[in-house]
């Protein structure tokens, strides 16, 4: 038991559970616009990995007493998956488009400027920001950047897709954001921090009620994703209504980020 635990935790926290998310929302875009290939969400997948760790080595010593025990003990283990995500980037920036690769630069500049800030002019210090941040970047990379990979030039429905998945990655966002109201720099002035706890929910579930409104500004649709959207909605608010500071360790690392992997599977059962 104490080694299945052992390796859910490395599962967890070394950000390979949040990397398959962003390769499940990347699936999610290439498979509403028709296409297989799975280039795009591994190179998505394997980006996002070796990003989150990386900042994760630079901000180490901010994080919690229990984690910061565990980061030591896994330290190696760490830098061997996050060198080896590295060599896959380099291997699928090979078969990427010029234009893709580009479409990918200002989220690259927002996540640089938020772990190096320039004194005065770090952007992070901007109230409110960081879930803006965090949410246009998922959503640039999982929409926009496999669009511009595949020859597509986003059209008024992907910019739907792309408001709606903003809004999503924003309502997920909030239960972490919940999590670490003790340890957030004040400077950062998240949605808990500005607003309390009970008003970010509710402002989360504004942005739910957007998300499913949006559904019907599509020029196609049809029921099953309706349904689809509906669930994943569904599932959103009760993990945000249930959110708290004192949440278990877990719970917004593995079931919050979970819901991502939900939406996929979602489609490919009921498509």
């Amino acid at each position: 038991m104490k080694e299945l635990r052992n390796i859910l935790n490395f599962y967890i926290f070394s950000n390979i559970h949040v990397a398959l998310a962003s390769f499940c929302l990347t699936k999610i875009t290439l498979l509403e616009i028709g296409i297989s290939e799975n280039i795009t969400a591994l190179f998505v997948f394997f980006s996002t990995l070796v990003s989150y760790n990386f900042i994760r080595f630079l901000k180490s010593e901010k994080e919690i007493n229990w984690f910061q025990e565990w980061s030591q003990i896994a330290k190696s283990n760490l830098r061997i998956l996050t060198v080896a995500g590295l060599l896959f980037i380099i291997y699928f920036t090979f078969q990427l488009r010029l234009k893709a690769i580009l479409v990918l630069f200002p989220f690259l500049i927002f996540t640089i400027f938020y772990v190096f800030p320039m004194q005065k002019y770090a952007i992070r210090n901007i109230a409110g920001l960081k879930l803006f941040l965090i949410a246009i970047s998922w959503a640039g990379v999982t929409v926009l950047f496999p669009l511009v990979q595949n020859f597509i030039i986003p059209r008024a429905v992907d910019y739907i897709i792309f408001l709606q998945r903003f809004l999503f990655v924003a309502v997920i966002t909030i239960p972490f954001d919940i999590r670490d109201l003790d340890m957030d720099s004040e400077k950062l002035k998240t949605l808990p921090q500005q607003f309390g706890i009970k008003k970010s929910k509710f402002i989360g579930l504004l942005f739910l009620v957007l998300f499913l409104v949006l559904i019907f500004f599509k020029s196609t649709f049809c029921l099953n994703s309706i349904l689809i959207l509906v669930i994943i909605a569904i599932i959103s608010g009760l993990f945000l209504m249930k959110s708290t500071a004192k949440q278990h360790k877990y719970y917004s690392a593995f079931f919050v980020e979970s819901i991502p992997i939900i939406w996929l599977v979602l489609i490919l059962f009921f498509t």
